[in-house]
């Protein structure tokens, strides 16, 4: 079968659970200490505007990409935060650089102008795959978490999407486009 990535819909909120709760648990690639459940990821997916991807291999979700406001105000609205997690054995094919390549492709026709990654460290998987598509280190936060009995670092990448237009044009929810 062939591999598709599609919007993420509320039906795919207890896989997209399953694929992070090993991240939330047993790693500091995320800093969350509890992993949501699916009822949860359906409330994070419920924005019109901060699209949720997920990519199928073989009929079977293996892998999603989320997007988040980069910060909670409303001037930051045109530069969202991403993430992209895949299935344990998911990894290492490709398919986590081409889903966040069909997520920076959408956040680009919506109209956003950044896009962030914050990557705990280490995580040089993560770290190759956001350079490999054009994203730049802009800093590192030291020792700012405490997780799994560890301090630990966060990068922080930037990927411009668009010129800054003055003034910008308010992003287009993400059903305007066809994924």
């Amino acid at each position: 079968m062939a591999v598709l990535i599609r919007l993420a819909t509320a039906d795919d909120a207890p896989e997209i659970a399953r694929i992070y709760t090993p991240y939330v648990e047993t790693t500091r690639i995320t800093f969350e200490e509890q992993a949501p459940d699916a009822p949860e990821i359906v409330r994070r997916m419920a924005n019109p505007i901060h699209p949720w991807l997920v990519i199928e291999d073989g009929g079977a979700v293996a892998g999603y990409a989320s997007t988040s406001p980069m910060r909670v105000r409303a001037a930051y609205r045109w530069s969202v935060e991403t993430g992209v997690y895949l299935r344990a054995d998911a990894q290492g094919r490709g398919l986590g650089r081409n889903l966040l390549a069909a997520h920076l492709d959408l956040l680009t026709l919506q109209g956003f102008v950044a896009a962030f990654a914050t990557v705990g460290l280490p995580n040089p998987a993560s770290v190759a795959l956001h350079e490999s598509l054009g994203y730049t280190l802009v800093g590192i936060e030291r020792g700012c978490g405490f997780k799994l009995g560890t301090w630990a670092d966060v990068g922080r990448w930037q990927k411009d999407l668009a010129p800054r237009a003055e003034p910008p044009s308010e992003p287009r929810p993400y059903s305007d486009f066809a994924v």
